[in-house]
């Protein structure tokens, strides 16, 4: 009788230790949202990006800087622990979100900050976009479309902490015509064909929503530009009153800002119009209105990355933005 020699086991395919770190990749700010079936859309999320890290015994929450904040997401690293691998690397974006379903960074700030908040570190959501590791396999070098096609069934029909962003079939200027008219931050444009890579990128696009209002100016802080301002102080009309907002420190030239003080000079005031205490603030009668552009408000009421647009004569109440209570 003769032994039938055994086959040998195919070799083991290669695994790729996983990387200590991944920089993420950052899009980058453009105008407008980019055309053609190249290029894939979905929601700005408006929070803190995170590198989620699955390892044989340890998972990791990693921010955008490098720092690691797994104490701070605890639901979101005990929902990965039953993602179903022994090895991963998400990327995406932790937020929690208002009542209308929009990501709201300031109520993030709040649930994982030790003041008070109604929300809590629980209600925190990661929305997981890309997928760079997976069982010993880098796959930064695949395309986006195949990245994304591994990574959806892992978090397919997952409502819990961690989610799957989901790309939004659409034209482009429409999306974040839609999207502007929600109320979110804005929309990402991202190359289907490309492979990942750190650093700010031209195959990912970020085109952000931007909101306009008029503010009272009632006074400025000096900038250390002899004659110049370094920020403006604003207010928005509450009830019978003012209220302030926050303050703005760019959008002008230099010498716009040299004339802009001139003007708040003339009209001094001689107690603040609204309640605040800065020290070295110089007060206006609040008789001038600034253009604003404005991505957001704080959960506090202030201004979230205010810019000056123009100035002018205050014409009526009705210009004003207004807080309703």
């Amino acid at each position: 009788m003769t032994n039938t020699p055994r086959k040998k086991p195919p070799p083991a395919p290669p695994t790729d230790p996983m990387p200590r770190r991944v920089d993420p990749c950052v899009a980058t700010l453009v105008d407008k949202p980019p055309k053609g079936p190249d290029w894939a859309f979905e929601v700005k999320w408006d929070g803190y990006r995170l590198a989620v890290r699955v390892e044989p015994g340890e998972v990791r929450a990693i921010t955008r800087g490098g720092y690691d904040w797994t104490r701070k997401f605890g639901s979101i690293v005990a929902e990965a622990r039953q993602l179903g691998h022994k090895s991963l690397i998400l990327d995406g974006e932790a937020v929690v979100l208002d009542d209308q379903g929009r990501s709201d960074f300031g109520l993030l700030q709040r649930a994982i900050g030790k003041k008070p908040s109604l929300h809590d570190a629980g209600e925190i959501i990661f929305y997981a976009f890309d997928l760079l590791y997976l069982d010993g396999h880098n796959l930064q070098n695949l395309p986006l479309s195949e990245r994304r096609r591994q990574l959806e069934p892992i978090l397919a029909g997952r409502t819990g902490a961690i989610r799957f962003s989901e790309e939004v079939d659409a034209d482009g200027e429409e999306f974040f015509r839609v999207a502007c008219e929600l109320g979110l931050e804005g929309i990402i444009a991202k190359r289907r064909d490309k492979p990942y890579r750190s650093g700010r990128r031209p195959e990912w696009l970020k085109i952000k929503c931007a909101r306009h209002d008029t503010f009272v100016i009632v006074g400025y802080e000096p900038s250390t530009v002899p004659g110049a301002i370094g920020r403006l102080l604003l207010a928005a009309r509450k009830g019978e009153g003012l209220v302030y907002v926050g303050g703005c420190g760019t959008g002008w030239s230099n010498q716009e800002s040299a004339k802009l003080r001139e003007l708040l000079n003339a009209i001094p005031a001689d107690s603040p119009a609204v309640k605040l205490k800065r020290k070295g603030a110089v007060f206006a009668r609040p008789l001038l209105v600034a253009e604003i552009e404005y991505r957001a408000w704080t959960q506090d009421g202030k201004l979230r990355h205010p810019s000056f647009k123009g100035v002018r004569e205050m014409g009526g109440p009705t210009e004003v933005y207004e807080i309703v209570a």
